[in-house]
């Protein structure tokens, strides 16, 4: 556990890094007191140091658990955290926090008397540490010793044996009374001793209280002397004065410092004296009345176009009536760091050469002062903005299609921002858009449009000065730069020859043609026989056409094309069917055929009639013979001759009829004739 922070007296230290001094030196623990174990516990360590460097002191900042070191860290930061995460029974103890520099020491202490008490000396003075011994020489092992002072716990300390000699720091003045205790550390059960014998110890005050003489209210300009001393010091003191904790001046016993001061020099002063641990301080406060104010820098108009006129205005509004008179403050105009004009004021005409950072700087010297008194006034930067130029209108990506959605970009070359565009056409509503940083764009979505004149209707203008005239142009910009594209139209696919029927062997011609579209077109024919296309072939043509070489049967069937353009807007015509007719040769062969066998059955059926006379008798012969054994033989050999000038035709028949019938020929129409004739011979017959 530790106890309630406190703020010991401060060192005067003096090192590599220069004169400093501690003020104090506070160290914290949050929870305090006794704590359960696991606790989260933070002991924070604080110091406070004044000295005259620019730049902040490097310090050593050491935790001591019972006089023994567990965390260090080596800093330019006035506080350094050390945390026990969780805290645990092992933590226990008494903390201290030391802060180290150079060779130079303070720490901010907490601690508890202790038994058996010896001191070295019974008179000091405050800030000074006395020698204690604490023993028990009948006890063995190792002993936990507790220092008390006024009945006030200030030092724990853990030995091996039964004896420790430990300092003790005493800082305030008076008499003060000492005593100790002791705990065996292994036994932790057999409790604490008795106390010690008391011990008095008389500290003597310091008187070292420094005094310091200045002048309360002066105007800027006047020399203000700084007077710090302690009156009747004793020997090695140190006095030092600072403001705002930055050291100004230190020497031993007492000081002078004069200062030329500045309005900013108001505040409060201290001195401090310092012997060993102990440090007394005094303070006193000065305020620095301007001699003027500080000047101050007008731009009219604020923000300027170039071409503008603009004018700089420097005053100052206050001035100290008794030093000075206002006709006595003096201007300069700077532009850069470089003058630009003796005096308060300046006009001129915007341009890029007059941009850059203005400045005012105004002077004045009072009544008895020997030196000027010099104030600059806040930078204005002036940089002239640009008017806007004429924008230009164009197609976001370069190319439109006709019927399609498509973006417009209105943009300025030059011109300062914010800028406002604004998108006209006589068929839609005003569009605007508000260009504020570089990367912006003025983008504009347009639905479609189907004509290409249509595009000139488009307008643009941007203006960024409400005190002057609008920019605008026309669509002109578009027609020379923007790609129209116009889809192709539906395609009409003929066929030629005419007709519809193309004889095998002869040429088929597929004319694909479109009345609109925006060349390159692509036109592929598709025949239905097959998913995948016959050719593809790309033209600027508004038709072209695709030859089949010596068709066959299996050109046969349905046709089309397909078109397309840069667009990517596909069009398919309507199918055209296609029918493939025989060859002249085989129809003059087939013709040829039929008429052979037209003579063939002519010539089959005069040979049947030149017969026929001579079957008949025979035929009559035979059936008025009376009835015999022979009858069935009669009958046998009367059908067997009729089957015989049966079977003649019909094998003849079926060759040059049924399967060789050719649609058209009249040749043959005599084949009924036969069929008629062998029915007659078979009746007979029978």
């Amino acid at each position: 556990s530790g106890g309630p922070p406190r703020t010991p007296p401060a060192l005067l230290c003096s090192g590599v890094e220069g004169l400093f001094t501690i003020d104090s030196v506070t160290l914290k623990l949050d929870p305090s007191g006794e704590v359960t174990s696991g606790t989260f516990m933070d002991l924070n360590c604080e110091v406070s140091v004044s000295h005259h460097q620019s730049h902040p002191l490097t310090h050593s900042f050491n935790f001591l658990r019972d006089d023994v070191l567990v965390y260090s860290k080596n800093t330019t930061e006035p506080a350094v955290l050390h945390q026990l995460t969780p805290a645990r029974a092992a933590n226990s103890g008494t903390y201290k926090c030391q802060v180290i520099h150079m060779t130079d020491t303070d720490c901010s202490t907490t601690g508890l008397q202790t038994p058996v008490l010896q001191v070295t000396s019974q008179i000091l003075f405050e800030g000074d540490e006395v020698a204690a011994t604490c023993s028990a020489p009948d006890e063995y092992g190792s002993l936990l010793f507790h220092f008390y002072r006024d009945q006030e716990k200030i030092k724990q300390v853990r030995a091996s044996g039964n004896s420790v000699e430990t300092r003790l720091e005493l800082k305030h003045s008076g008499d003060t009374h000492l005593c100790c205790y002791f705990k065996i550390t292994m036994l932790p059960d057999a409790g604490r001793s008795n106390n010690s014998n008391t011990v008095k110890v008389m500290v003597k005050e310091l008187f070292i209280t420094p005094i310091m003489n200045i002048l309360p209210d002066v105007i800027e300009g006047d020399i203000v002397e700084f007077v710090c001393r302690v009156v009747i010091p004793p020997p090695n003191v140190t006095v030092f004065l600072t403001k705002a904790k930055r050291m100004l001046k230190t020497a031993y016993i007492s000081l002078s410092h004069s200062l030329r001061v500045l309005a900013e020099d108001s505040g409060e002063y201290v001195c401090k004296a310092d012997r060993g641990n102990v440090q007394k301080e005094a303070y006193e406060s000065i305020k620095v009345k301007e001699l003027f104010s500080k000047p101050v820098l007008v731009m009219k108009p604020r923000e300027v176009f170039e071409t503008e006129r603009f004018t700089l205005n420097c005053d100052t509004d206050r001035y100290s009536h008794e030093r000075i008179n206002i006709g006595d403050v003096k201007y300069s105009l700077y532009r850069n760091q470089v003058l630009l004009t003796s005096g308060g004021n300046y006009s001129a005409t915007a341009r890029p050469s007059l941009n850059g950072n203005y400045s005012c700087q105004a002077q004045a010297q009072g009544r008895g002062q020997t030196k000027k008194i010099f104030k600059n006034s806040t930078q204005i930067v002036l940089k002239a903005k640009v008017p806007v130029s004429v924008p230009l209108l164009s197609v976001v990506g370069g190319r439109l299609i006709l019927g399609k959605p498509f973006q417009l970009q209105c943009q300025s070359d030059n011109g300062s921002l914010p800028i406002t565009y604004t998108l006209l056409s006589p068929h839609r509503q005003a569009e605007f858009r508000v260009v504020r940083r570089p990367w912006d764009l003025a983008l504009f979505n347009i639905t479609s449009i189907h004509r290409s004149i249509d595009i000139h209707s488009f307008s643009c203008k941007a203006e960024n000065n409400p005190s002057q005239p609008y920019m605008e142009s026309s669509g002109e910009h578009l027609r020379r730069t923007a790609t129209i594209i116009e889809p192709v139209s539906r395609p009409v696919l003929t066929v030629t020859p005419k007709m519809r029927d193309v004889a095998e062997g002869e040429d088929l011609t597929l004319t694909c043609t479109v009345q609109r579209g925006t060349p390159p077109i692509t036109y592929t024919w598709y025949h239905t026989k097959s998913a995948l296309p016959l050719v593809s072939k790309t033209t600027n043509d508004m038709r072209l056409s695709h030859s089949v070489q010596g068709v066959s049967r299996e050109h046969g069937g349905g046709y089309y094309c397909v078109t397309n353009n840069p667009s990517n807007d596909s069009q398919r015509s309507a199918m055209v069917t296609v029918g493939v007719k025989l060859a002249g040769w085989k129809k003059r062969l087939i013709a040829v055929f039929c008429i052979l066998l037209t003579v063939s059955l002519i010539i089959i059926i005069l040979v049947k009639k030149c017969l026929l006379p001579f079957r008949r008798e025979r035929t009559v012969e035979l059936s008025v013979k009376p009835a015999s054994t022979k009858t069935d033989e009669t009958l046998s050999l009367t059908h067997g001759e009729v089957n015989e000038a049966a079977n003649v035709t019909p094998g003849v028949m079926r060759r040059s009829v049924w399967s060789d019938h050719v649609s058209g020929s009249g040749e043959c129409t005599r084949v009924h004739e036969v069929n008629s004739y062998i029915s007659t011979v078979g009746t007979l017959t029978m």
